[in-house]
C-alpha cells in the first residue's frame, strides 16, 4: 500500500549549490548540451559564475588539412559552425563571468568567432568583457591583423596571453601595450627572432613573465630580452633550439649550452627555466622539428604544459 505521507521531491526543488557542484563535473559539451533548459532552477545553476571562470574549449578542434600557402590550413564548414554554436551557448550562460578563455592548439578561429567572443559582453551586458584576464589562443592562421587588434582593444584588463609566433609581431605587441595596462605574462608558441624580441621590449617593457619553450630562439633575441626587459622576473627557454644566424646566407649555428654571458645576464631573474639535454624528449622533438614543434603530432597534454605554472593549462 502506498504511503500517502511520502514527500515527492522535484528536480527543480534541489538546492542550487548542490546542482552547481554536480555541474562542475560536466565538460563543456555537457554544460552546453541543453541542461540549462530543463527548468528555471537548472538554468540558474548553469549560469553560476564558478562554472565559467575558465572557459576551456580544449575539447573542441577543427577538422583541418595543412596546405602550403596562407593561411596554411583548410577547415571544413561544419567545424566553423560547431564552434560558433558552442560559443553562443557558452558565452550566453557565462553572463560575462569568464576570466580565462582557452582555445585548443588545433582550433582555427575565423574573424567572426574572435569578434563574437570579444563583443558578446558589450552588446548583451553593456560592458567590455572587463573580467577577461587570460587568453590562450595559439592558432591565428585565419584571423586578420585588424580583427585581433579589435579584440585586444576590448579586453582592456588582459593580463596573460598565449599566442603563436608571427612574422610581424610589432602590431599586436603595440596594441597590447596601448590597451592592456595590467598585462604581465606572455607565452609564445613558436620561433623568437630579433624582431619579435625587439617588439616585446619596445611595447611591453613591464612584462614580468615570459615563456618561449620548445621553439627556435635566436641568441641575439635572448640577449635583447635579458637586457631590455628590466621588469622581467621569470623566463622559460626550456627545450629551445638556441641558434645564431649569420648576416650572410649560411647554415645557422646551434648552441647546446648557454655561454657565460647569457648566464650572467640571467642572474637578476627570480626564476630562469632552461633545459638543453640530449636525453630530454621535448628537446629531441624540438630539434627534430627544427625549432617549430608540430604539436598536432604528439600527445594532447604536451602543448598545454609549461614549466611556469601560471602559463600551464
Amino acid at each position: 500500500m502506498e504511503n500517502s505521507n511520502a514527500t515527492i521531491r522535484r528536480w527543480e526543488d534541489m538546492e542550487l549549490d548542490i546542482l552547481v557542484k554536480i555541474f562542475m563535473s560536466f565538460d563543456i559539451y555537457e554544460l552546453t548540451s541543453g541542461v540549462s533548459r530543463v527548468c528555471s532552477s537548472w538554468r540558474l545553476a548553469c549560469c553560476d559564475p564558478i562554472l565559467w571562470k575558465t572557459l576551456d574549449l580544449g575539447l573542441l578542434r577543427s577538422n583541418f588539412i595543412k596546405i602550403p600557402s596562407p593561411p596554411y590550413v583548410w577547415v571544413d564548414a561544419p567545424s566553423d559552425k560547431r564552434l560558433m554554436q558552442l560559443l553562443k551557448i557558452a558565452l550566453g550562460l557565462s553572463r560575462g563571468s569568464t576570466t580565462s578563455l582557452i582555445f585548443h592548439f588545433n582550433l582555427y578561429l575565423r574573424d567572426e568567432h574572435l569578434i563574437y567572443a570579444a563583443e558578446r559582453y558589450f552588446t548583451t551586458y553593456g560592458k567590455r568583457c572587463p573580467q577577461l584576464k587570460r587568453l590562450v589562443l595559439p592558432a591565428w592562421n585565419r584571423i586578420t591583423k585588424v580583427r585581433i587588434c579589435d579584440a585586444v582593444s576590448k579586453w582592456e584588463n588582459l593580463e596573460s596571453l598565449t599566442m603563436p609566433s608571427i612574422g610581424t609581431p610589432g602590431y599586436i605587441m603595440e596594441k597590447i601595450g596601448a590597451c592592456c595596462k595590467n598585462f604581465t605574462q606572455l607565452k609564445v608558441m613558436g620561433p623568437c627572432d630579433v624582431s619579435f624580441a625587439t617588439a616585446i621590449a619596445n611595447h611591453i617593457p613591464n612584462l614580468k613573465v615570459l615563456s618561449l619553450r620548445c621553439s627556435m630562439l635566436h641568441k641575439e633575441a635572448l640577449v635583447i630580452i635579458l637586457e631590455q626587459l628590466q621588469q622581467l622576473e621569470v623566463l622559460n627557454i626550456s627545450h629551445c633550439l638556441l641558434v645564431e644566424v649569420p648576416p650572410l646566407p649560411a647554415s645557422k649555428k646551434v648552441f647546446r649550452e648557454l655561454d657565460l654571458t647569457i648566464i650572467e645576464k640571467s642572474l637578476r631573474l627570480k626564476q630562469f627555466f632552461t633545459c638543453q639535454d640530449d636525453l630530454c624528449l621535448l628537446c629531441q622533438l624540438t630539434i627534430a622539428d627544427d625549432g617549430l614543434l608540430r604539436w598536432y603530432k604528439y600527445e594532447e597534454s604536451l602543448w598545454r604544459a609549461d614549466e611556469i605554472s601560471s602559463l600551464a593549462h
